[in-house]
């Protein structure tokens, strides 16, 4: 496809699965989160530096609409045969992200938790490489993802130090 051409029914099909994929896993974590952070979270002790409750879902909604953005760039350049260990670390730091919702929100459990984000932004940070050697963008998209990760390691670490 040239740059200037218009996307392939194929391409766009993929790019709404994509979008899909990722927007389905982010609903079922915020389904997940919800309850606790209606309940359980405001009861604990917040450290300073976390943001207001307001900026997590528009942050979230961004990062998870790049990182589909980027698995699909690497998806119509390459597809699941020339690249499944790529795409397939993906979908593992992809299920890694859902699984941190469950054990932080969902079972209330800050320690493992916190161990689990640790391995989610190592998960992210391969799959940037991954990404990276095949599509410089579809890396630097996971940049972002990478970075709030890593800050909310820090903020996950803080509470469960004060709670």
């Amino acid at each position: 496809m040239n740059r200037g051409d218009a996307l392939s029914w194929r391409e766009l099909r993929g790019l709404v699965l994509w979008l899909a994929l990722v927007l389905v896993v982010a609903i079922i974590g915020g389904l997940v989160t919800r309850t606790s952070v209606a309940d359980w979270y405001p009861q604990l002790v917040r450290p300073e530096f976390a943001p207001p409750n307001a900026v997590f879902g528009p942050v979230w909604t961004a990062l998870y609409v790049m990182m589909a953005y980027a698995a699909w760039r690497i998806w119509r350049a390459h597809g699941f045969r020339r690249a499944p260990w790529t795409l397939g670390l993906f979908m593992v730091q992809l299920a890694l992200n859902l699984l941190w919702s469950f054990l932080f929100f969902g079972f209330q459990q800050i320690g493992l938790a916190l161990f689990e984000i640790v391995v989610l932004w190592f998960a992210i940070l391969a799959t940037l490489v991954l990404f990276w050697r095949l599509d410089r963008l579809a890396g630097a998209l996971l940049l972002p993802y990478l970075a709030w990760v890593g800050f909310a390691a820090f903020l996950n670490h803080a509470f469960w130090v004060l709670n």
